[in-house]
């Protein structure tokens, strides 16, 4: 995958042809990354979109949700007594392409309203009320496999949360990830018309302050970072095979630890 190019003009930071405010996006490739505070009304728009886009999303773009979650499914080799978590696990819409009846299955939510609703819908998991990207309560080597879908971009401090997952995993351990083609074209066109336009219209204001909040890591980045732990057993791009981030929506990598 070719390098980002990114570089400085004026006042902005173009990243792929793509002028954004250095007020709201943090420079790549430099972590922790920071933002000014949120008024308390940007706090509540912000949770409640997040809520309410893990609502509309299945049910209004299932194609895009049958690669998010059936990717780790579909490459993950799961055998009887596996220890899998979900890192950033939502409201627990993966949980229905698993195998939970094989698995010792783990949830780490951050938000304590959706850990709830994910241990009232699935009784059969383990949820965990945590951040990713700091000392979780589980022992070196404890999980064979970590599923991440949709996360690693929302990170501010993503070596820290990648140095976990790789001490998480046991020798040879595996992490099964998918991240947005964002800053690509294609998604850039399609969330014009998809997640941007309902939060214009379930909130009257712009979408740039919370999206710039958001996707914070592209997928050059995460992929730098993955390097230091992980080795890139497979990618695959969705909806094209082309392997070029501006000709998709979305990547799937499956990563195994290093020795």
């Amino acid at each position: 995958m070719p390098q980002a190019s990114v570089a400085f003009t004026g006042s902005g930071q173009k990243y792929h042809g793509y002028m954004m405010s250095t007020d709201i996006c943090p420079p790549r490739f430099k972590w922790p990354k920071s933002f000014p505070p949120l008024t308390a009304e940007q706090e509540r728009i912000s949770d409640d979109f997040v809520r309410h886009w893990h609502e509309v999303l299945p049910r209004r773009y299932g194609m895009i949700e049958r690669f998010n979650h059936g990717f780790p499914v579909r490459h993950g080799d799961i055998k009887a007594g596996c220890k899998t978590i979900e890192i950033g696990a939502g409201l627990g819409e993966h949980l229905r392409y698993e195998n939970l009846n094989i698995q010792e299955y783990h949830c780490l939510e951050l938000r304590q309203i959706m850990a709830e609703n994910i241990q009232k819908c699935s009784p059969k998991v383990k949820v965990t009320v945590g951040d990713c990207q700091k000392r979780l309560p589980f022992d070196d080597g404890y999980f064979d496999r970590i599923v991440a879908v949709h996360v690693l971009e929302h990170l501010p401090d993503l070596p820290a949360a990648i140095s976990e997952m790789a001490r998480l995993l046991k020798p040879n351990g595996v992490f099964h990830i998918v991240i947005p083609c964002d800053p690509g074209w294609l998604y850039r066109l399609t969330r014009l018309i998809s997640a941007e336009r309902i939060f214009k219209q379930r909130y009257k204001q712009s979408y740039n302050w919370f999206i710039h909040r958001e996707h914070i890591n592209s997928p050059d980045e995460i992929l730098s970072v993955l390097g230091r732990y992980f080795y890139i057993e497979k990618r695959e791009f969705f909806p094209f095979r082309i392997p070029l981030i501006n000709l998709n929506l979305c990547l799937g990598l499956v990563a195994r630890k290093k020795a």
